[in-house]
């Protein structure tokens, strides 16, 4: 028996996707949020009838930051600049400690006589928390034999920034940076969506976007990614907290020639096919159901993995709006789906 056995899953769809991949695919979703389901495979009829929800990779890189410490800021600066110059060094550390891993890329902040060295990784299949982990590891080794002036303080200084609320990582990069858009046109919308493309993006606007800057809401303005990913990373086998990054992201809304134009934006998507938890039954199962386990090239799985997660994120996002645009319908369907009668 499973850890999740008694987290009911379903799977919905299937959902039109294009772009990364060119399929319909039905996705399995565990949650204990029931109205999920419905809401979501309400969605994925949308992407069937409006032509496919269309996928596009943006970007890839898993991070570790670590700290060092200098004499003063001085000399941190001066460290930092020729860290930064020391590429096939760092790169030569990478290799040592990893068949997959790759260096991306190396910035740094210095607070103080602090240096925050963020390291980004390619990963391939792997979301790569451990890969970046070791490769950082082995990188602090070899910048502290050749920097005596400096001295170790973490292994991981939060400038990563793993499983918190940050805008670095939407500026950066950390995981998978996914955008699925679709177009729906208003006869579609009035019958299946009972709204009208002018209302979608009217309230897309005034909750999603104005409510988010009230809020405060960090690089984020969306009705509710985590619902999705949560339900998505509990059916593949995921570090289910990176939802907390994962879930920042941006649905853009517009009407274009009487048609209602769709988007969710996630630029961290932090999933993967291989490593920690993959392993479990129901995992692997739906892993190869979604077309993820193929003999393809390094973090190919893993980049239709995520462009799936992205495309059924857009679904439940599209219905939830939809529903909020009609007073009374979201209660209802609470109502309906979720209260026992006693």
């Amino acid at each position: 028996m499973s850890e999740f056995a008694n987290i009911p899953m379903r799977t919905i769809g299937p959902v039109r996707i294009k772009g990364v991949l060119d399929e319909d695919i039905h996705v399995p979703l565990a949650t204990l949020e029931t109205p999920l389901w419905p809401s979501v495979s309400r969605g994925a009829l949308i992407s069937r009838l409006a032509g496919g929800i269309t996928t596009t990779m943006i970007d890839s890189r898993m991070t570790r930051s670590i700290i060092l410490e200098a004499p003063d800021a001085a000399s941190a600066y001066r460290a930092a600049e020729e860290i930064c110059r020391e590429r096939e060094l760092l790169e030569q550390a990478v290799s040592e400690s990893s068949r997959f891993a790759r260096l991306l890329d190396v910035n740094y902040q210095i607070v103080s006589n602090l240096i925050y060295l963020r390291l980004e990784f390619f990963t391939g299949d792997a979301a790569g928390h451990n890969m970046a982990t070791k490769c950082a590891d082995s990188i602090f080794s070899i910048i502290l034999e050749h920097h005596s002036e400096l001295s170790y303080c973490s292994i991981s200084g939060n400038y990563c920034c793993d499983k918190k609320v940050s805008a670095v990582n939407g500026i950066l990069g950390r995981g998978r940076n996914v955008i699925a858009e679709i177009t729906i046109s208003e006869d579609i919308c009035r019958e299946y969506l009972h709204t009208t493309p002018a209302a979608m993006a009217d309230i897309n606007t005034k909750k999603n976007l104005i409510g988010s800057i009230l809020a405060g809401s960090i690089r984020s303005a969306n009705a509710h990614y985590a619902n999705m990913l949560l339900a998505f990373y509990l059916a593949t086998g995921q570090d289910c907290a990176n939802i907390v990054e994962g879930s920042q992201g941006i649905t853009f809304a517009e009407v274009k020639d009487g048609a209602l134009r769709f988007s969710c934006t996630i630029p961290n998507i932090i999933a993967g096919t291989v490593g920690n938890g993959k392993t479990a039954e129901f995992a692997a199962e739906n892993l190869k159901k979604l077309g993820c386990t193929e003999d393809r090239a390094p973090g190919e799985n893993s980049n239709r993995l995520a462009a799936i997660c992205a495309a059924t994120v857009l679904c439940g996002e599209l219905s939830l709006l939809a529903a909020e645009a009609n007073q009374g319908e979201l209660m209802k369907a609470h109502l309906r789906i979720e209260r026992r009668t006693r």
